[in-house]
């Protein structure tokens, strides 16, 4: 996995989780609370998220076949898929279905010294995960707010991350709520009702990504800026003349797919449009190195035809002139 795939940022978040759902589980066998076990099974399921995140990146890392002739990138935003329908999914179903269960049946807090000393051990442990998954993201969010960030990524694991782990301290905080309004009041009801907003929680991460990363899994264009650039690098005002009509397509976070149709010279030569098109394609590659396939069709421009046919600008990643 690249070091634009957040593979630090996943490797803090795994030891951190992992950490924290043994202290919580330990601390939900010494309680008796709900919102602990369902805060163990919390990050039980952010440990095999970033798992799964680790074994996509090295899947997509394999080379092309004949039967993949693109190669495998794509395998980062299936496994981010799996991410969010399968394990946060059953997660926060499985806090519902805990927080239920103990408003209708609660019982008191038990030892309630090993909850609070487990979440704010908790809490310490998930900020410096956070903080790990900022500082990457920060590298390259760009100007990017941070909602604009975990829509436009092209990368699913930081957004995944991020999300995790600000999910996590919210869940905690949850979590701490329920337990001290429990130890409070004497009434249970409030760890049940901490252990189900944790659920909604959960549930609420999981659907968040799964719209960012079913986008992804259906093939996004470039960027603005970089279709801008593909434009400009196309175009050398000799032999190609402009560029009639293009499209991009993300192979996978760093791999772009490129094809465009390029207006050249009406008496030039099959040799120098070869050499035009062959000048083209590195020049793409240097203003957007991930541009890494592109297919270049050479075509005479007629202004009446384009004037005729459909707009290719209305359509995404297209552009006309």
């Amino acid at each position: 996995m690249s070091a634009s795939g957040g593979t630090k940022a996943i490797v803090a978040a795994l030891g951190a989780n992992l950490a924290i759902a043994a202290a919580k589980f330990v601390a939900f066998l010494f309680s008796g609370s709900s919102s602990m076990l369902a805060e163990s099974v919390h990050s039980l399921a952010d440990s095999g998220n970033q798992g799964l995140l680790l074994l996509g990146g090295k899947k997509a890392q394999r080379e092309a076949t004949p039967q993949h002739p693109f190669g495998y990138g794509r395998e980062r935003y299936i496994y981010a898929f799996l991410v969010s329908i399968v394990l946060f999914s059953v997660g926060g179903m499985f806090a519902l279905y805990e927080g239920y269960e103990k408003v209708k049946h609660p019982h008191d807090i038990e030892a309630w010294y090993w909850p609070v000393g487990v979440l704010v051990f908790a809490i310490i442990a998930e900020g410096f995960s956070f903080r790990t998954a900022i500082k990457e993201s920060n590298e390259t969010r760009g100007s990017l707010s941070w909602s604009q960030f975990v829509r436009r990524a092209k990368a699913p694991e930081l957004p995944v991350v991020l999300l995790e782990d600000a999910g996590a301290l919210i869940g905690l905080v949850l979590a701490l709520g329920g337990v001290g309004l429990a130890l409070a009041t004497g009434d249970g009801v409030w760890d049940g009702i901490g252990t189900l907003c944790i659920g909604a929680l959960l549930i609420l991460i999981a659907l968040i990504l799964a719209v960012e990363t079913k986008s992804l899994l259906l093939g996004e264009a470039a960027g603005t800026e970089e279709v801008a650039k593909i434009r400009t690098a196309i175009v050398d005002g000799d032999t190609v003349t402009s560029v009639i009509h293009m499209r991009t397509l993300h192979l996978g976070p760093e791999e772009l797919l490129v094809a465009a149709k390029i207006a050249v010279q009406h008496d030039d030569t099959a040799a120098e449009v070869a050499h035009a098109i062959n000048a083209a394609e590195a020049r793409v590659r240097e203003a957007v190195p991930i541009a890494r396939v592109i297919y270049l069709e050479p075509d005479i421009y007629s202004a009446a035809e384009a004037a005729a046919g459909p707009d290719p600008a209305a359509t995404p990643g297209g552009t006309g002139h």
